[in-house]
């Protein structure tokens, strides 16, 4: 018998950088119901079921990404933050300018407690540490806007680990900037569904994930 499933929340809004959720999804979709059996036939049943994926936004407009709006097609929401009344049990949170819609920011202030687990990209983890959800946290963002995120959280108990490709403290997973995230998904499907079907998803994805503490990015802009 497969195991229950575990309910998607994609936070969009506008000018977020697409590659954050978009990486991390190619992962997380292939435990799906229906990808599942595809890739992996008769132990399909025995890894764990990820969905439903549910796109969410401050209004139904389609959202377009990129700080000039022009960095992909536009995304059209499954719902605004206000109508998602069901608690989700997976959040991801994408980066993108830190001054999101009030209603992201008190979706996430409600969703956050009941969530098994809360992955950013980027400087989605910003956003995060604006509601206060990582105070007394370890967590790391995009590299070259480390500095001016750790400026505008300084006030918060934030342990900012400049040096990592992702950070994982508790049920906060936390990756450097866009590309990472898919690192970041690479790890935490391991931990979710074994390191073989990690192993799998990355061959049929063509991917070599890097390991946690592989971030060249952190002398590249000189935090280290």
């Amino acid at each position: 018998m497969s195991s229950p499933s575990l309910s998607v929340a994609v936070c969009l809004y506008p000018k977020l950088t697409a590659l954050d959720y978009q990486g991390p999804i190619e992962f997380l979709a292939a435990l799906s119901a229906k990808v599942k059996p595809f890739i992996f036939k008769e132990q399909a049943d025995a890894l764990p079921t990820l969905g439903p994926f549910v796109y969410l936004s401050h209004t139904l407009e389609p959202v377009a990404p990129g700080f000039s709006g022009e960095a992909g097609p536009r995304m059209t929401p499954d719902k605004t933050y206000g109508e998602a009344k069901e608690q989700f049990d997976i959040l991801l949170i994408p980066g993108g300018p830190p001054d999101v819609p009030q209603e992201l920011t008190d979706f996430l202030v409600r969703q956050v407690p009941g969530a098994k687990y809360v992955l950013t990209v980027c400087t989605g983890s910003w956003i995060l540490a604006r509601t206060g959800a990582l105070d007394g946290k370890r967590a790391t963002g995009n590299k070259f806007m480390f500095k001016a995120m750790v400026a505008d959280t300084a006030s918060r108990n934030i342990d900012w680990v400049a040096r990592a490709r992702w950070v994982v403290d508790g049920k906060f997973w936390t990756s450097s900037g866009v590309t990472a995230g898919m690192d970041m998904a690479n790890a935490f499907v391991a931990q979710l569904a074994g390191e073989p079907a990690a192993k799998m998803i990355q061959m049929g994805l063509e991917m070599r994930a890097k390991a946690q503490d592989d971030d060249e990015f952190a002398a590249v802009h000189g935090l280290v």
